[in-house]
C-alpha cells in the first residue's frame, strides 16, 4: 500500500472512531509562576473575572486578575502538586455553593462539600456565591422582630427582620455569645439560622457546634465553616455562601438569620490575597475595594416586599476591634454599612456586667418599628431611666452624701435595671418573661428590693407568675401588648410575690 493509501486508512478510521462527537473549544492556559496559593498562567484569552479555572491535578482556582499577558488566579484548595507547565483550563462557570433544606443541620465548607461525617448531601439546586442586592423595588419596611431573647438587645436595641445589625467589641467580651445565644432563641419558631465561621481556631467551630447540639439548635442551623488553617480563598468565599444559602430561603418567602463571625478576619484574608496578587495598597495596606468587599455582602440583606416573596435575610456581621479603637478601618466601614451596633466594652465584662452592652455607644437605627408593642411599652420609660443613670452616675462616684432625694432614686433605679438587665450565657428568655420583669423594674416595684437580691427576685418573680398568674404570660404572648385586664393582673402579681419574698 502507498504512502498516500495508509494515510487515507489513518484518516478513515480516526473519523470511525471519533464519529457522532461534538467538537467543543476550551480555553487552555499553562501555569508560568506559583506559589503562595497564587498561579500565574498564560493564555486564557477568554477567562472571565470570578470564573473558576481547572487544574491539570483537577484543583480548582478563581481567575481574580485579568492582565495583558497573564491571568492570576487563587487556588482553592492544596497548592503544593501545582508545578510550573501545568495545563490550565477555563470552565466557563463561577463559584457555586448548594442550597435548599437539606442543608439544615448540616456543617459544610464555602463550597458546600460537608464537613461533619453525616454522608453527601441531597441537594438538587445550587447557587452562585455572588449576587447582585435586591434594589429599593423590591423591598419594604423592617417591622418584624428577631427576638433575641437578651433583654437588653430586645429592649434596647431591637433588631428586625432583614436588617444589619453590627456587633463590635474587643476580643473575649461576649460577641459570639450574643450571636450564639440568638440562635438559641430561635428554637421552635421560624427563623433558619446560618453561622458562618472565618478564620477561626478549629477548636473553638468545634466548641460552637457542641453548643448548638447541646440545645437542640442545630435542628434549624446551617454551618459553613472557614478555619484558620484553611487558605485564604476559601476564608475569603466564606461569608459570600453562607449568604446564598440563606438568600435561597429567603426567595421562598421564609425568613433566615446570618452570622459572620467575624468580617476582621474576612479582611485579612481578603489583604492577604490582593497583596500576594500584588494590587496596590491603601491605608492599614488594605487594597482599595476593601470596602466594597463588605458592602457588596451586607446589602444582600433585605425584607423583600409581598408581591416578591415576602421573605426576609438578617445579618448579624461580627468585628473585632483592637482596645476599643472604633475609628480604626474595617470598623468604620462596616458601621458605615449597617443599620446600626451592639457595642460591647471590656470595662464592663471586667466589672460583672454581661452581655457587657455600652448602652450610650450601641444603637438600632430601626428602633421601635422592630419591636411588639408589648416590648415597646415597657422599652421607653427603660431607655430614659437608663439615660439618666447613666450621666448621674458620672457624678455620684465622687459620694452620693449631697445628692437630692430625686437624684438618689434615679440612682438606684439605674443600679436595679443593670442588675435586671445581667443575663447568663445561653439562657435566652421568652418575650412574655422579659416584659413582665422590666415591666415590674421600670415601675419602681423593685427600689426597695436590695442590689445583691435582684437576681433572686427576678428568679422567683418567673417562678411565682408561672404558677399563680400563667394568664399574664399567654394574654402577653397572644395580644402582643400590655391589655389594661393585663396590667391590672401585673399590678396585683407584683406586690403578691413582694409579700412571699423575704431578703
Amino acid at each position: 500500500m502507498t504512502t498516500a493509501g495508509r494515510d487515507i486508512v489513518s484518516v478513515i478510521k480516526e473519523q470511525i472512531q471519533h464519529f457522532g462527537t461534538t467538537v467543543t473549544m476550551v480555553d487552555i492556559g499553562s501555569v508560568i509562576e506559583v506559589g503562595d496559593g497564587i498561579a500565574r498562567i498564560h493564555g486564557l484569552r477568554g477567562a472571565k473575572y470570578n470564573e473558576l479555572l481547572e487544574f491539570a491535578n483537577g484543583t480548582m482556582g478563581l481567575a481574580l486578575n485579568l492582565e495583558e499577558d497573564n491571568v492570576a488566579a487563587v487556588i482553592l484548595g492544596d497548592y503544593s502538586h501545582i508545578k510550573e507547565g501545568d495545563e490550565v483550563r477555563c470552565t466557563g462557570k463561577v463559584v457555586e455553593v448548594p442550597v435548599g433544606d437539606e442543608l439544615i443541620g448540616r456543617v459544610v465548607d464555602p463550597l458546600g462539600n460537608p464537613l461533619d461525617n453525616m454522608g453527601p448531601m441531597k441537594t438538587t439546586r445550587i447557587r452562585p456565591v455572588e449576587r447582585v442586592a435586591p434594589n429599593v423595588v423590591m423591598r419594604e419596611p423592617v417591622r418584624t422582630p428577631v427576638h433575641t431573647g437578651i433583654k437588653v438587645v430586645d429592649s434596647l436595641i431591637p433588631i428586625g427582620r432583614g436588617q444589619r445589625e453590627l456587633i463590635i467589641g474587643d476580643r473575649s467580651v461576649g460577641k459570639s455569645a450574643i450571636a450564639l445565644d440568638t440562635i438559641i432563641s430561635q428554637k421552635g419558631g421560624d427563623l433558619i439560622c446560618i453561622y458562618v465561621a472565618i478564620g477561626q481556631k478549629t477548636s473553638k467551630v468545634a466548641q460552637v457546634i457542641g453548643t448548638l447540639k447541646k440545645y437542640g439548635a442545630m435542628a434549624h442551623t446551617v454551618m459553613v465553616v472557614a478555619n484558620a488553617s484553611d487558605p485564604a480563598p476559601l476564608q475569603y468565599l466564606a461569608p459570600y455562601a453562607g449568604c446564598a444559602i440563606g438568600e435561597e430561603f429567603m426567595e421562598q418567602g421564609r425568613d433566615a438569620l446570618v452570622i459572620y463571625d467575624d468580617l476582621t478576619k474576612h479582611a485579612w484574608a481578603y489583604r492577604q490575597m490582593s497583596l500576594i496578587l500584588r494590587r496596590p495598597p491603601g491605608r492599614e495596606a488594605y487594597p482599595g475595594d476593601v470596602f466594597y468587599l463588605h458592602s457588596r455582602l451586607l446589602e444582600r440583606a433585605a425584607k423583600l416586599a409581598p408581591e416578591f416573596g415576602g421573605g426576609s435575610l438578617t445579618a448579624l456581621p461580627i468585628i473585632e476591634i483592637q482596645a476599643g479603637d472604633l475609628s480604626a478601618y474595617i470598623p468604620t466601614n462596616v458601621i458605615s454599612i449597617t443599620d446600626g451596633q451592639i457595642y460591647l466594652e471590656t470595662d464592663l465584662f471586667n466589672t460583672g456586667i454581661r452581655p457587657a452592652l455600652n448602652a450610650g455607644l450601641s444603637v438600632s437605627r430601626v428602633g421601635g418599628n422592630a419591636q411588639t408593642r408589648a416590648m415597646r411599652q415597657v422599652a421607653g420609660k427603660l431607655r430614659l431611666d437608663m439615660a439618666q443613670y447613666r450621666e448621674l452616675a458620672t457624678f455620684a462616684q465622687f459620694g452620693t452624701s449631697d445628692l437630692d432625694k430625686a437624684t438618689l432614686s434615679q440612682l438606684q433605679r439605674g443600679q436595679r435595671i443593670t442588675e435586671i438587665l445581667k443575663q447568663p450565657q445561653y439562657s435566652p428568655m421568652p418575650l412574655d418573661k422579659e416584659v413582665t420583669i422590666l415591666y415590674a423594674v421600670t415601675n419602681g416595684y423593685l427600689d426597695d428590693i436590695p442590689v445583691d437580691k435582684v437576681a433572686a427576685f427576678e428568679q422567683g418573680f418567673h417562678r411565682f407568675i408561672e404558677t399563680n398568674y400563667p394568664d399574664i404570660g399567654q394574654r402577653i404572648i397572644k395580644d402582643k401588648e400590655i391589655k389594661k385586664e393585663t396590667e391590672e393582673m401585673l399590678k396585683s402579681a407584683i406586690p403578691a410575690f413582694k409579700q412571699t419574698f423575704t431578703y
